[in-house]
């Protein structure tokens, strides 16, 4: 008959073997064994082998060997012990309602971690961390399960919990090897979307639950748990894109982007107004990029992050894509499916903060593990969030390694890295008394400058043909210059000034813009200072902003002028391009992260010669090596025409030896001009290849009848010229013939 006392072995006198004393009996029962691997499983004492486990509630616990089942006395509570023959066992474990369940010992299994493993996390050099930690389903010692594994150093006890023991942080306590912090367990039995949290005991007593920091997948919001993914095997289609996309990134690239909120691209209203999924969106976002032209998609961000309206702005899962729109899997069907279409795919980076929900980053092991201590250092007042512990080696490697882990695991083709800004300075958004000064007594954050130094070598070092940019706003020299040169080492940096200042312009009333034309010429002084993109991202259509179309002066036609000259002028202006969806069909209200796109004015004549304009414009900057080439370099740049008076601007653009040069005329006033006259570098013909005031684009159709000739007239320090009509509003755009 099996034992149910649940008598103190201590007071009965029963002798227990040496690995199992009674404080660890009591340990056991009251969750607090921190080394649980010493007392069960199975351990020799006295040339016998012992098994000993843990079994809530079982009434009568038994291990079976070779077909043979030998009971395991109850010793205390719930902890269940004796000898038993040699042999592989499992044990069977028998319930008061009558049920048996026969499953292995997850205590009988050895460490899946190796030496390279602890030695390398301690370094803070695992460059593939994930591989790691985290949940992996895998086949251990020849039987399938799952290992777990969380980096947690100052826990007194960690736990795996889930449906699998009841969320009962005393059933599973992992093992902890090694120094770096490490705790792990091996689980039979436990598959592919399985719910999980980690239990942790801190060094105070009290007992927090965790999504796991290094997770696969997570539940959709509100709900908290991590769900084991097995993310191997995926069975990639684009060998093809990876072999080339190198020379589709580089600064002498048609870098053109299209930012996007995958949650309010489009919904489906006949589904209760969900999102698409990433299935979805490979089918309908990805042609449709394709068809504007676009050659890069850059995604808000995707991971897991417990709050729509921060539009993924603070994430609490950096290695989960979001459930929001799919399992893992099909994230990699929506990249594969772009580089099927020639579009490669960014991601928006978040290593700037984390937010404070309890189930995150927040005092994770009972103390601040990922996040400075003192406030002055580690909590951001604009966003109520806190900011990660760059000094901290481990913390510095979870974060590199998460952006090699999407470049790796989803092909993903750069990172776009939020508010660096914020990062590089102590002082960000504070007055004096709310910082602390580095060792040098300066505002420089050096643990900040120092990862992101790292994580640019790492990324660049693994895959040289992908690409990092860098949201910064301030002055901080050498953004996008190498490492070794004294750089952050990033491959491109946003225009924020020029995105600044040339709005400024263009939503000024035209009578007033000739006193403000150096908006519109100041960026050229430091255009070539960085390798810029020219954005005009969520952040400026959004928070009462207003969307493109509405920050144009006039009425109707004329704020559409507008906005098609203002995209003119950044289509031919040196930098890469970035645009936020909507944009480019002049959206008329400005971006809900709740709602999806005015598709229905995208139909309107109006708004589709705006979209019709976006598309050209791609293709020409595509097609024509002067508007692309030399983004990035002075050369290719030079002033015509500039006369602040009658608000004209008229530039040249050249490629390399045998590349047509490219002349743009800008007319940012509702005057025609006819008889324009505009030097020109070669003599020959120039044809007409764009202009915004076209018909096809909702203009007046005022034109040049397909191209002009040049005279031998010296003009804007040119020996010949042209004459051309320039529309009110508009931007022309000649390309010289090739004789």
């Amino acid at each position: 008959m099996a034992s149910d006392s649940k008598a103190d072995p201590q007071k009965t006198g029963t002798q227990l073997p040496d690995h199992l004393p009674h404080t660890a009996v009591h340990a056991l029962n009251d969750g607090r064994h921190s080394r649980p691997f010493d007392a069960l499983g199975a351990h020799k004492h006295r040339n016998r082998r012992w098994i000993s486990t843990y079994q809530p509630e079982a009434v009568a616990v038994f291990a079976r060997v070779g077909g043979k089942d030998t009971e395991l006395p109850r010793l205390h509570g719930d902890v269940f012990a004796a000898a038993v023959p040699g042999g592989a066992y499992k044990l069977v474990v028998r319930y008061v309602d009558g049920t048996e369940v026969v499953k292995h010992d997850p205590y009988g299994f050895g460490p899946v971690l190796g030496e390279l493993d602890h030695y390398l996390m301690g370094e803070g050099t695992h460059k593939q961390l994930w591989r790691a930690l985290g949940a992996h389903v895998m086949k251990h010692e020849g039987v399938q399960g799952t290992h777990f594994a969380v980096w947690a150093p100052n826990a007194q006890r960690v736990s795996v919990i889930g449906e699998f023991n009841m969320w009962d942080g005393r059933r599973h306590v992992m093992r902890q090897m090694g120094g770096t912090g490490a705790w792990e367990i091996f689980l039979p039995e436990v598959g592919d979307s399985t719910l999980y949290k980690f239990e942790i005991l801190g060094e105070d007593g009290s007992t927090v639950q965790k999504a796991d920091p290094v997770g696969f997948g997570a539940q959709h919001p509100p709900e908290q748990a991590s769900i084991v993914r097995d993310i191997s095997g995926y069975g990639w289609k684009d060998d093809a894109w990876m072999a080339e996309r190198r020379e589709r990134g580089s600064v002498r690239a048609p870098v053109s982007i299209y930012e996007v909120h995958l949650g309010s691209w489009r919904r489906r209203w006949d589904e209760g107004g969900r999102p698409l999924s990433y299935k979805e969106l490979a089918r309908d976002l990805v042609p449709y990029v394709k068809d504007m032209g676009f050659t890069h998609i850059e995604l808000l961000p995707i991971s897991e992050f417990p709050f729509d309206g921060s539009w993924g702005y603070q994430p609490v899962g950096l290695y989960a894509p979001t459930i929001r729109f799919g399992p893992p899997h099909e994230f990699r069907d929506f990249v594969d499916a772009a580089h099927a279409a020639g579009l490669g795919v960014l991601l928006d980076w978040v290593p700037g903060h984390f937010p404070t929900d309890a189930h995150g980053l927040a005092k994770f092991d009972g103390t601040h593990l990922y996040e400075h201590a003192d406030p002055k250092e580690g909590f951001h007042q604009d966003w109520n969030t806190l900011i990660y512990n760059y000094g901290r080696t481990e913390v510095r490697n979870y974060l590199v390694s998460n952006a090699l882990y999407w470049m790796e695991e989803y092909h993903l083709d750069g990172l776009r890295v939020d508010a660096v800004a914020s990062m590089l300075y102590r002082d960000y958004s504070r007055n004096d008394g709310e910082w602390i000064p580095n060792k040098d007594g300066g505002r420089e954050n050096y643990e900040a400058i120092g990862f992101l130094r790292d994580m640019n070598v790492a990324v660049y070092g693994a895959h040289p043909d992908v690409m990092t940019v860098a949201e910064e706003s301030t002055s901080f020299p050498g953004v996008s210059q190498p490492v070794d040169a004294g750089g952050l080492g990033f491959g491109f940096k946003w225009n924020m000034g020029w995105m600044n200042d040339t709005l400024a312009y263009i939503e000024r009333e035209s009578v007033h813009r000739q006193y403000h034309q150096d908006d519109l010429t100041r960026p050229l002084m430091w255009q070539y200072s960085e390798n810029f993109i020219l954005p005009i991202s969520h952040d400026e259509v959004v928070h009462g902003k207003g969307s493109m179309i509405e920050k144009m002066p006039g009425e109707g036609a004329e704020a559409f002028a507008n906005l098609r000259a203002y995209y003119g002028y950044m289509w031919t202006h040196p930098g890469k391009k970035l645009l936020f969806m909507g944009c480019e069909f002049a959206q008329p209200e400005e971006w809900a992260h709740d709602g999806d796109l005015n598709w229905d004015a995208a139909a309107e004549p109006e708004h589709g010669g705006v979209q019709n304009l976006v598309r050209d414009l791609n293709r020409l900057y595509a097609s024509t090596p002067a508007l692309h080439v030399k983004d990035c370099d002075p050369s290719g740049f030079a002033w015509l025409n500039g006369d602040a008076e009658q608000s004209t601007l008229g530039y040249v653009r050249y490629g390399e030896e045998g590349d047509a040069p490219v002349i743009i005329m800008c007319n940012f006033t509702p005057v025609l001009r006819e008889e324009f006259r505009v030097g020109v570098p070669l003599a020959g013909h120039w044809e007409e290849v764009l202009n915004t005031d076209s018909e096809m684009y909702g203009g007046g159709n005022r034109g040049n009848l397909g191209g002009v000739g040049s005279t031998d007239v010296p003009h804007d320090g040119q020996h010949q010229s042209v004459q051309i009509v320039l529309p009110p509003l508009s931007v022309v755009v000649l390309r010289h013939v090739q004789n």
